[in-house]
This record gives C-alpha cells, sequence and structure tokens, in this order.
C-alpha cells in the first residue's frame, strides 16, 4: 500500500518537473518540489487564519484568564479546569495554533522517504539523480562537503539555503522575544512559573534549529523546509500584524 503511495508520488513530483521543465531545465525537480510545499501550504491557510483568529480571541480573554489563575493559585487542577472552561464557553480550541504544523509533516515525511530511498515502487528511484545547481536532491550536506566542501558547486547551495534560514530565523527570534515579553508572566511564585521562565528563554531560539533540519536531510527535503518556515514567517506576520500574540503563538520551525 505505501509503495504504492509513494510510487504515485513520485511519478507526481516528475509529472510537475516535465511541466517546468521549459523555465528551470536542469532544476525543474527542485522547482517542483518547491511549487508541492507552497501547494500544501495554501491547503492549511484556512486552518492557519482559523487559528490567527483563535490566538487573537485567546488575547482578549488573557484578562479573564489571570483572574481565574489567581482565584485559582493555589488548586491547580481546579484552575486548568475553569480555564478549559471558559474556552469552551468562547468556542476557542487550545489546539487549534498546532494543526496547520501538524498537518502538513505528513507531506514532508512523503518528501524525506522519497529522496532517501534507492529503490520506489520496486524500481530504481530515477528521482535521486535530479540536481539543484549540481548538488544532488537525495544528497545531503556531508556529501556537498565531500565533493569541493562549502565553498564547492554543491555546498554553494547550501550556503544559499543557510542564509535564507538564518534570515527568516532571525526575523522570527527579534518577533518571538518581542511575544515573550508582550505575554503575561505567571506569579513568580505561581504555578508553572518556572516553566514559564524556562520557556522564555528557550523559546526564541527554536527557529534556529531549522538549521540542523538542513543539515540532515536530504536536498529535497531542505526545500521543503526552508520553503515551508520562509512561508510561515510572512503568513504569521501578516495574520498578527494588527495584535500582539500571546506565547502561544510563537513562530515554529514550520
Amino acid at each position: 500500500m505505501f509503495s504504492s503511495f509513494f510510487a504515485a508520488f513520485a511519478s507526481l513530483v516528475t509529472h510537475i518537473a516535465d511541466l517546468l521543465q521549459p523555465l528551470f531545465h536542469g532544476s525543474a525537480t527542485a522547482a517542483a518540489i518547491i511549487l508541492f510545499t507552497v501547494c500544501v501550504r495554501l491547503a492549511v491557510h484556512p486552518l492557519s487564519r482559523a487559528a490567527a483568529r483563535g490566538q487573537k480571541a485567546r488575547t482578549k480573554l488573557a484578562p479573564r484568564v489571570a483572574e481565574l489563575r489567581k482565584k485559582h493559585a493555589k488548586d491547580p487542577q481546579k484552575m486548568q479546569k475553569a480555564i478549559m472552561e471558559l474556552h469552551a464557553e468562547e468556542k476557542i480550541s487550545p489546539l487549534s495554533g498546532c494543526l496547520p504544523s501538524l498537518l502538513q509533516m505528513p507531506a514532508f515525511f512523503v518528501t524525506y522517504h522519497l529522496f532517501s530511498s534507492a529503490n520506489i515502487g520496486g524500481s530504481a528511484n530515477s528521482l535521486l539523480g535530479h540536481t539543484l545547481m549540481g548538488s544532488p536532491l537525495g544528497g545531503r550536506l556531508k556529501d556537498a562537503i565531500g565533493h569541493g566542501g562549502l565553498l564547492g558547486e554543491q555546498g554553494a547551495v547550501y550556503l544559499v539555503l543557510f542564509v535564507i534560514v538564518a534570515a527568516v530565523a532571525t526575523f522570527n527570534y527579534g518577533r518571538t522575544k518581542r511575544m515573550m515579553a508582550a505575554a503575561p508572566a505567571p506569579a513568580a511564585d505561581g504555578p508553572g512559573a518556572g516553566a514559564m521562565g524556562a520557556m522564555t528563554k528557550v523559546m526564541p531560539l527554536m527557529s534556529f534549529a531549522t538549521l540542523l533540519t538542513v543539515s540532515y536531510v536530504p536536498l529535497a527535503a531542505a526545500l521543503y523546509v526552508v520553503t515551508t518556515t520562509t512561508w510561515t514567517a510572512v503568513e504569521r506576520a501578516i495574520l498578527y500584524r494588527d495584535t500582539v500574540p500571546a506565547a502561544a503563538a510563537v513562530a515554529a520551525p514550520m
């Protein structure tokens, strides 16, 4: 079952690449991966908009949540129940912000598998021979370093991806710091204060974890990650431009 599914996906990528061949020539398959990623993000965009609406609603509820935290400070279980009831009353799902990322993960894993497997559907995987500016889509950073180093033809592709990721991560870092600073912090001796303090220090750095992902996965999957991460940064900057999101809306790597 899975074998036929991956074979069908490989056929789809090949067909898209054939359509893009006149424009992108030898990099048509790489362009097909980027186009596929954009299509995935367009498909989940309505959920992203819904998540933004939910986050704005949670921001408006922040004063009432703060009151509940203060009222039930000595009973964390009762406090959580009261907060959940408030969210249910206002028809706000605490998971809405996670859905866009969760639903696109299968697309990433399919791309990863397709460009990590020597055989697809019982036949040799011809997609592994496709390249982006001379760098195989099935290759990884260590392979590029072994063929001329980071300044070589293949390494230059990764350098470009690293520059894009670093730029997006820096943008997310500044945005995350502002969001964490704007989010109401629990009392120093209140429940969750220690965890919140640790999260405040670590969360702004999470965007840079994408650099590690790009360094490890096949180039095709790296293209997916870079494209979706850039999309996420732009999308959230637009969707949350007229509000100050709370900590729960912190930008994720995907």
